[in-house]
This record gives C-alpha cells, sequence and structure tokens, in this order.
C-alpha cells in the first residue's frame, strides 16, 4: 500500500512543475500589487509633504520643518517640490519682498528614512502573502497531481495483470519447445518465445526494484549469446563483433536484458543496409549503429519516450536502470548517421 501512494520520480517531476507554474504566477501577480503599491505610496508621501510644508509657510508653527531665506531666482517657483543633494524644500513668497523667498527645508535623509519603511512594511507583507502562495501552490499541486497518480495506478496494475497473465503460458511454451524435436520452423517459434519472455523480464523490472546477486560470468559468452538471437532474425544488417573474453562480476540475467534492449534498439531504428559495431575496448563494452538521428538526444532514457509509432518506449529507460543497479555508467555519442553506446563494466 505504500508503495502504490508512495511519489514516484516522475510524479515528483509533474509535482515540482505543477507548483513552480502556479507559484511564479501568483509571485508576479504579487510583485506588480506591490510594486504599483509602492509607487502609489511615495507619490502620497510627497504630496503629503507638501501640503505639510505649504501649511506651514502659512503659519510656522511645527517644529518638523527648517526655514531660510534665499534669493528668489527666476527658474524657481512658489510651492513647487524641489529636491536637492540634502534637502527637499519650497519656496514662500515674503510679503513686500521681491528679491528674496522663505525656503522651508526638510531633510532628504528623514524622507528617506520613510520611504525605506514604507518599504520593510511592504516587505514584510509581501513575504507573509509569499508563504500563503506557497501552501496555495503546494495544495494545488497536489490536486492536479492526483489524477496523473491515478492514472499510473491503474496503469501499474493492468501491467502486473499482464505479467500474472503471462507468466504460465510462457513457462509452458519454453519448457515444450526445449522438448520437440529441433528444426527451422521450431527454432522460429524459440526465437519467439524468447522476445515474449524478454519482454516479460522488463515489465518486471519497470514495476520492482529488483536486488541483484553477483556472480562470476564471461562477458563474451553474455554478448554472443544476444549477438547469435538478434543475427538470425536481423540478417540482412552487417554484423562486426569483436568481444574478448573477460571474466566479470555482474548478474547474468539483468547484463543480458542490458545487452538485449540495447541490440534491439540498435535493429528496430537502423538505416537500410545500416551495420552494427560491437566490440571492447579497456574496460568498456561498445554498441555502435548506423541510424536515421535521434530527434531528442536528452530524453532517449525517459520513460515510455520514443520518436515512432514502434515500441513501448520502455527499452533504454530499462537499460538506465538495470545499469544503476549494476553500478554501469553509460555514455551516449549520437550524430545525425551514428547511435553509440559505451558501457563501462568494471
Amino acid at each position: 500500500m505504500l508503495e502504490e501512494l508512495a511519489i514516484k520520480l516522475y510524479e515528483k517531476e509533474s509535482l515540482i512543475k505543477s507548483f513552480s507554474l502556479f507559484f511564479i504566477i501568483i509571485e508576479l501577480f504579487l510583485l506588480f500589487i506591490f510594486y504599483n503599491y509602492y509607487k502609489i505610496e511615495a507619490e502620497h508621501l510627497r504630496e503629503e509633504l507638501f501640503l505639510e510644508m505649504k501649511n506651514y509657510s502659512f503659519f510656522l508653527d511645527s517644529k518638523k520643518f527648517n526655514i531660510d531665506i534665499v534669493p528668489k531666482r527666476e527658474d524657481e517657483q512658489f510651492y513647487e517640490l524641489y529636491f536637492d543633494n540634502q534637502n527637499i524644500f519650497i519656496l514662500s513668497p515674503i510679503p513686500d519682498d521681491k528679491q528674496n523667498a522663505l525656503e522651508i527645508i526638510y531633510p532628504l535623509s528623514k524622507y528617506k528614512e520613510e520611504l525605506q519603511y514604507i518599504k520593510q512594511t511592504l516587505l514584510k507583507q509581501f513575504l507573509l502573502l509569499s508563504i500563503v502562495a506557497i501552501i496555495i501552490s503546494f495544495l494545488f499541486a497536489i490536486y492536479t497531481l492526483h489524477p496523473l497518480q491515478k492514472a499510473f495506478f491503474m496503469l501499474e496494475e493492468f501491467i502486473k495483470d499482464i505479467i500474472h497473465d503471462l507468466n504460465t503460458p510462457i513457462t509452458s511454451i519454453l519448457i515444450n519447445l526445449k522438448m520437440m524435436k529441433k528444426n527451422e520452423e521450431v527454432e522460429n517459434i524459440t526465437k519467439s518465445a524468447n522476445t515474449i519472455a524478454m519482454l516479460h523480464k522488463n515489465l518486471i523490472a519497470y514495476l520492482k526494484d529488483e536486488k541483484f546477486q553477483i556472480e562470476k560470468i564471461n562477458l563474451k559468452d553474455v554478448v554472443y549469446e544476444q549477438v547469435n538471437f538478434f543475427k538470425s532474425i536481423y540478417y540482412y544488417i552487417d554484423w562486426k563483433v569483436d568481444i574478448e573474453d573477460r571474466i566479470i562480476y555482474s548478474n547474468r540475467g539483468a547484463l543480458s536484458r542490458i545487452i538485449y534492449n540495447l541490440l534491439s534498439n540498435a535493429c528496430k531504428y537502423n538505416r537500410t543496409n545500416g551495420y552494427i559495431k560491437i566490440y571492447t575496448k579497456d574496460k568498456n563494452l561498445i554498441i555502435e549503429n548506423s541510424t536515421y538521428g535521434v530527434k531528442r538526444p536528452s530524453k532517449i532514457f525517459k520513460r515510455f519516450y520514443k520518436e515512432s509509432s514502434r515500441g513501448l518506449g520502455m527499452g533504454l529507460h530499462i537499460v538506465k536502470k538495470l545499469s544503476k543497479e549494476l553500478k554501469i555508467s553509460i555514455d551516449v555519442d549520437i550524430n545525425e548517421k551514428i547511435f553509440k553506446i559505451t558501457l563501462k563494466i568494471e
């Protein structure tokens, strides 16, 4: 039950994307509101300061402002708000004095302090609403994830039923084929049954995190087992195989599935009159094939990703999964004509 409710990698990706999208939209909306609100508050502060200074010029009854008598300049107007490096001021006329004006002064530093207070107040409100936005975005993401979880749960249940129903007939077919007299027809049926059996194992690998028992195996034997299987089916492809005898410690079944899936991919998506090269170099097993090109190389190991209508889109994903379990590193080199995968097998 816990396994069914657990958030898997693809569900986590969907959760993060839904949360991020909704949160970014809310944050941008909040930024727009608070930026404009700050501009309104700053303008309101200037207007309020101007009205106080203007009233002060009539009654001179506040300790908030300073005054000075200065020569009147032609470019300065009465009752206009002016800023300089240190002060904010307005000019007021002096009765019977056309040469001088009364300067009402307010320190610029105090004005900036008031602006800073407004900024801090709005920032606190913005952060508080951002926390609310995080909560709302997370709840929204959970809500949108639920249908996806339900769909994948139904898919996994469906695959489990298929695996259960296939297990007995596949085993029965393979056992009876071993008992039959060998001829070309039986060999062809055996190959088809082995293909179905490998797909059956791939479905199991898709659903389960397997723990593999490490054993002593010959890399050449494992590779040639799969090569011989595919060569008989894809005989029109030019096969070049050069594998050295080398003893490794791995799991034979899992490694066979990795090589099977890689060769299956190399055969299915090969060019007309194409080739497949399989060889060892240092501690690497390299599988190279001609190809028509890959549109999105970064997605080839994604679950269910495929670039044509053929296949289930699980082969390379299972290669990645099994390689990780066996601690085999994968390097991919792709261009318009060549698809090359290097497996570093210790």
